[in-house]
């Protein structure tokens, strides 16, 4: 008998068709088409299929069907490649790393019960992550650089325990996991910062290591179009869960992937159908909607959903039955199934249907308990990856299906709690240990105590001969490459530093650095430049022509613009990333090339250069794992400020990312008023990363605002670097300044303004300072103030305790919010007054805005004779007219 067509709606539902009014004339077209593959080829097959679409298309007929496959296995079993390994042998492995793992975690909340952990996850990656680690995951060698591998976070127990058979990690690091302050203790999560020559890829905030690693595999594509390294051999992996694909960056850049062709790149999702409270999709299938997520976006789809112990029954059951029940099935229901034993299961999912009744009717209950899913099978995974290893022309994801707890029993298996399971009683320990035949007693189950075989046993020398094999072991971190030289500051920034009469913003001038840096021919083509969709608003189209777009085909087409001198160039050794519409893949692609140094031994000098208000504020969590991977490079917030970016209004004006910048401590961040100030911080932070190697960026805020600038004397580099210099001062000649004047960025103009109005109209000498950093300034004083607490002193005084001696009033003004200047309020002994943007923005005039926000020149004067003569300053409320009935700014 000739199987019956199975129809699977969109619902996810199959059944068999009630509407075939011609079963005969069915059976003949099923007939020929598996005619056609079993002999011409499924190749010849799809091909078929696809012109019969396309004709069906011209007939006007539009077929309804779902945009993913049937619930089984992409690849058939004759089409499996044969086991390169001892599955015996792994299998024991794997079993040893999965006791260490989940002994660890126990053993660390049985003493502490306040330190979680996760013991559910790695469970059910674990047979994931050893044909990965025994097959497929290349490590750097003495000829060679490897493959990039992103850990799922809560899997990190799994890579511990690995590491611990290796011999890299000892009984002693395994005692400490999550217990750091002390030292030797191991990280909750993969954190380069915490574990320098380990951890590789920060992935603990889900989503960031889905399109971190999209980007990253783009970058090696970058690096070997650009003649900068050879990559051709790289591969990026990303083993991932998939609760964390509703993260939205997880699948920002799906699209990126295909369009670039990136088959360099492989993700293999964890299906356990879990997250942390519950299912992914109880009412659904969460295997089916991402194969349709993802093969809609272009990628290769590979689905390793059942063990081989199906496929004894999938080859008797002829009319699909098992096919149609497990479309039928939603995911909440698999996972009661999975939580049950073999006598639920059969009740509950075999006996709903006579043909899957009699399917397994020669079956006992352990038999079907046993039948794997698909995730938990070294054979069918090693099937996907190979063909994932193969595959050209897209990326490709395996949908992998497991159970979460996989192997805790009735303690965590498929259970909604299993996530939060940190504590595992005797009983449960022992029934892990046999149903995993390890070799310890009752006394070493009870006392969680680690297994380690000899290192003459037939378990270490197998896994040390596959990572000899595949080039050493991982995961592990470069810390250094080779420095790179970089030019005199007078070679590229003497326009900067010594400045004529024209007017230009610190926009205009920062973008003219990195473009004079860019001709240097030793540090010239290690710079990146990256722009999301604004460089033309940034003044850098004239990049264009000079280093070209990067784009992996070229130029397909006659831009619109060709005979312009700034025409729209793209080709396949460009240098500029313009990255579209998309912040959280700009900053990816700034990691990427940040960390360049240790993740390919070649340093690389990224600018991104984007609107400030979408910075910090909206992609800070890719900045936070940036600082955690250790990145070095500049980040560039133009338009930046409250106030600057005129009439734009509340969503596109800056009032924080300094504040925010202040608690990254690698950050270095900056808010210079000068062209010169600027030079000097890239020329300061180029050195600093590239010739000395320090783990730190940048993040400079500059504007459109378009005004004279003045010379930064060469003695006051220095200071510029510090945090503030010494402008000069206003009033008569030989008068002490009654009052100091702080300003940063585009606000410092306006405190020169008011301190001309305070000698001029008050008769008030002030002195005045350029801030450029309030936050480098904080830092250096919470420093000398802890050295003193603890009787160190390497400084008698701060910078800013040396700056501001004395007891004349200070007023600081920033085009931030106030606590950005009151970041130093504490360490100056006289009277202080912050004057800042708190409070949403508005669309208006600079002057309306300034004045609105109360940093303009006559709130500056206000604020200062506040402090100095009462009387002046309400003769200054009238003059000024300064309305003093409005609310505040802030509540407004």
């Amino acid at each position: 008998m000739k199987a019956e067509p199975v129809d699977l709606s969109h619902s996810g539902t199959a059944r068999r068709s009630d509407t075939d009014t011609d079963q005969q004339e069915t059976a003949e077209w099923l007939d020929a088409l598996e005619g056609v593959a079993r002999v011409a080829g499924v190749d010849r097959a799809t091909f078929l299929l696809q012109r019969l679409a396309e004709h069906a298309n011209h007939l006007g007929i539009s077929p309804s069907s779902p945009p993913y496959s049937l619930y089984q296995n992409t690849i058939a079993v004759e089409d499996q490649p044969a086991y390169p390994g001892n599955l015996v042998m792994e299998e024991r492995i794997t079993s040893i790393i999965r006791w260490n793992a989940l002994a660890m975690v126990a053993k660390a909340n049985k003493a502490y019960g306040e330190l979680g952990g996760h013991i559910a996850s790695y469970a059910s990656a674990a047979e994931i992550f050893e044909v990965g680690f025994n097959h497929f995951f290349k490590a750097d060698n003495a000829e060679s650089k490897g493959d990039l591998v992103y850990f799922q976070p809560h899997s990190a127990p799994g890579v511990y325990a690995r590491a611990f058979l290796e011999g890299r990690l000892d009984e002693a690091h395994l005692e400490r996991y999550r217990q750091e302050v002390d030292g030797g203790g191991l990280c909750s999560y993969p954190h380069p910062w915490l574990m320098p020559e380990f951890w590789q890829f920060p992935t603990g905030s889900m989503g960031i290591g889905p399109i971190s690693s999209i980007y990253q595999a783009r970058f090696l594509r970058y690096l070997d179009h650009r003649g900068l390294a050879d990559t051709n051999q790289r591969r990026v992996w990303g083993i991932f869960g998939d609760g964390e694909m509703d993260e939205p960056e997880s699948i920002a850049a799906l699209s990126l992937a295909a369009r670039e062709k990136l088959d360099n790149l492989t993700f293999v999702i964890n299906c356990n159908l879990q997250r942390l409270d519950g299912p992914v999709r109880g009412n659904g299938q969460i295997i089916q909607e991402l194969e349709s997520l993802f093969g809609g976006a272009g990628w290769n789809v590979v689905k390793v959903v059942w063990g081989s112990d199906w496929d004894a029954l999938f080859s008797r059951d002829r009319n699909h039955a098992l096919l149609r029940r497990f479309a039928a099935t939603v995911d909440g229901q698999y996972q009661t199934l999975g939580a049950n034993d073999g006598v639920y299961n059969r009740m509950h999912f075999f006996d709903q249907d006579p043909e899957l009744q009699a399917l397994v009717a020669h079956m006992s209950p352990a038999e079907i308990d046993s039948l794997r899913r698909g995730g938990h099978d070294f054979r069918k995974l090693y099937a996907a990856f190979d063909a994932a290893a193969k595959h050209c022309g897209r990326p490709t994801v395996i949908l992998a299906k497991t159970k979460k707890g996989f192997g805790m029993g009735h303690a965590g298996e498929s259970r909604n709690t299993s996530h939060q399971q940190k504590k595992l009683d005797v009983d449960t320990l022992k029934a892990f240990r046999d149903r995993f035949a390890l070799p310890l007693d009752d006394c070493a189950v009870e006392a969680m105590d680690f297994y380690k075989p000899a290192d003459n046993s037939p378990e270490q020398r197998y896994l040390h001969a596959r990572r000899d094999a595949l080039g050493g072991y991982l995961p592990k971190r470069t810390t250094h490459a080779p420095a790179v030289a970089v030019p005199p500051l007078e070679s590229y920034a003497k326009f900067a530093l010594e400045p004529d009469d024209r007017e230009i913003s610190t926009t205009t001038a920062l973008v003219r650095l990195f473009t004079n840096l860019l001709k240097d021919k030793v540090l010239g083509p290690r710079i990146v430049p990256i722009v999301a969709d604004e460089a033309r608003t940034f003044g850098m189209a004239n990049l264009f022509r000079q280093v070209g777009i990067y784009a992996p085909l070229g130029q397909l087409y006659e831009p619109e613009d060709a005979g312009s001198m700034l025409y729209y160039k793209e080709s396949k050794d460009g240098q500029l990333l313009e990255e579209g519409i998309t912040e959280a893949g700009a900053i990816s692609s700034w990691v990427a090339a940040a960390t360049s140094y240790s993740v390919n031994g070649v340093a690389m000098l990224p600018f991104y250069i984007y609107y400030s208000m979408f910075g910090f504020q909206r992609v800070g969590d890719l900045i936070w794992a940036a600082a955690d991977q250790r990145a070095r490079g500049f980040l560039i917030g133009a338009t930046a400020g409250r106030t600057t970016l005129a009439g734009e209004g509340l969503q596109h004006q800056d009032g924080t990312s300094h504040v925010i910048a202040s608690t990254v401590p690698n950050c270095r961040a900056y808010d210079p008023a000068f062209s010169g100030e600027a030079a000097v911080i890239v020329d300061h932070g180029c050195r600093s990363m590239l010739e000395e190697q320090k783990d730190e960026f940048y993040y400079l805020t500059v504007t459109n605002e378009n005004y004279k600038h003045r010379p930064v004397d060469a003695s006051a580099h220095g200071d510029v670097i510090r945090g503030m210099r010494l402008y000069g001062a206003r009033g008569a000649k030989g008068a002490v300044p009654a009052v100091r004047l702080l300003g940063s960025g585009a606000i410092f103009r306006e405190v020169i303004a008011a301190a001309e109005l305070l000698a001029d109209d008050w008769d008030v000498a002030s002195e005045l300072w350029s801030v450029t950093s309030f936050s480098e300034l904080a830092r250096n004083a919470r420093e000398v103030e802890r050295n003193a607490m603890f009787g160190v002193v390497h400084e008698a005084k701060s910078h800013v305790a040396h700056c501001l001696q004395g007891n004349a009033p200070v007023v600081a003004a920033s085009d931030y919010v106030r606590a950005y200047a009151q970041l130093i309020a504490s360490y100056v002994d006289a009277p202080y007054i912050a004057l800042g943007t708190d409070g949403f923005g508005r669309s208006d005039t600079r002057p309306a805005l300034r004045r609105f926000f109360e940093i303009d020149r006559y709130h500056i004067v206000l604020a200062a004779l506040s402090n100095i003569d009462r009387v002046k300053h309400g003769q200054a409320l009238q003059r000024y007219d300064i309305e003093t009935s409005l609310s505040a700014p802030w509540t407004r």
